[in-house]
């Protein structure tokens, strides 16, 4: 509705139906100021609402990240339960391959001093020159050197060798040849000296070693059946 006022300077009254909104509002909250006769409960009460409901959301968006993350949940157990299966696999073959291991070092250690005397033999029988024999090889109980050298953890076996030959030269050549064997050292000369047999003069020699066991690389072994085979 429009308004007209027909007295210049004159203030035209605002109608009681027309008041502002706001005024309505300040004193309806007047009013209920006046009606809350503890104020510090309300507060009080109001917190408690706040907190309930921040503690609502919280659980709403806690439950949404959980069923969101099950997935990843189940996906990681089950890679959990196969690599634990993996570890005790692992674990269970290395205590097979350690008691195997034990068990070779066991073997190993009886092997070492097994077979002295055939390598001895064989070793002694290849360096025989021509027109040269033996007559004794026995072990003799003090050694020849008390820095002989026994690397490989076997038992060092002294021996003294007495022999002839025809020829002095064949007589150095068999030292030779033992000071070359990988199983023989400490090759010593006690004594040569010429004897007579049958009319004629030989050389008779006496000479000291020690069993010494041979470089690994050295070593050739084939199983037991393959060597029975042949």
């Amino acid at each position: 509705m429009i308004h007209i006022n027909l007295k210049p300077g004159a203030k035209r009254a605002s109608p009681k139906g027309n008041r502002p909104s706001f005024a309505g509002m300040a004193e309806g909250f007047k009013g209920l100021g006046s009606q809350i006769k503890e104020p510090w409960l309300a507060i009080a009460i109001g917190a408690w609402v706040l907190v309930i409901l921040g503690l609502g959301g919280l659980a709403i968006v806690t439950a949404a990240q959980r069923k969101s993350l099950e997935p990843k949940l189940t996906a990681t157990r089950s890679e959990f339960r196969r690599y634990q299966g993996f570890l005790q696999q692992k674990r269970k073959e290395e205590k097979v391959r350690d008691s195997t291991l034990a068990q070779i070092g066991t073997i190993s250690a009886v092997d070492q001093d097994r077979f002295v005397w055939p390598h001895l033999l064989d070793e002694i029988g290849s360096a025989v020159p021509d027109f040269t024999w033996l007559t004794s090889i026995t072990a003799i109980a003090a050694p020849v050197d008390a820095n002989a050298d026994t690397t490989g953890g076997a038992t060092p076996v002294n021996i003294k060798i007495i022999g002839r030959t025809s020829d002095l030269t064949n007589y150095t050549a068999f030292l030779r040849r033992l000071e070359e064997s990988p199983w023989i050292g400490n090759v010593l000369p006690v004594e040569a000296k010429t004897v007579t047999l049958n009319n004629r003069l030989i050389t008779e020699f006496t000479i000291q070693a020690t069993f010494t066991r041979a470089d690994s690389s050295r070593i050739k072994t084939v199983p037991i059946l393959e060597s029975v085979e042949r």
